[in-house]
């Protein structure tokens, strides 16, 4: 089996992302301060993007970042997490 590279444009993708998770989450918990639960639901947001983020700088993971069906999987639940920051 032969070993996946991780591009530059790739890493840059998943970091991306990883900012967009920290910055709805942190928006999500100052624009809804005193509703019930924000903290929670806003780290159900902050946290992924967190470990995320801390993941695409560990050298260790990028071959396993580099697979395509890890790719499809993070992507689809990118979405979601954010879908679900914003309609919450």
């Amino acid at each position: 089996m032969t070993k996946a590279t991780l591009s530059k444009y790739a890493l840059n993708n998943y970091r991306m992302a990883s900012y967009l998770l920290l910055a709805i989450g942190l928006i999500n918990l100052r624009y809804q301060t005193g509703k019930d639960g924000v903290f929670a639901n806003s780290m159900t947001i902050v946290i992924p993007g967190f470990v995320m983020l801390f993941i695409t700088f560990a050298k260790g993971t990028h071959s396993f970042l580099a697979k395509r069906e890890v790719m499809a999987v993070l992507a689809v639940l990118g979405a979601a997490l954010v879908a679900w920051a914003i309609t919450n």
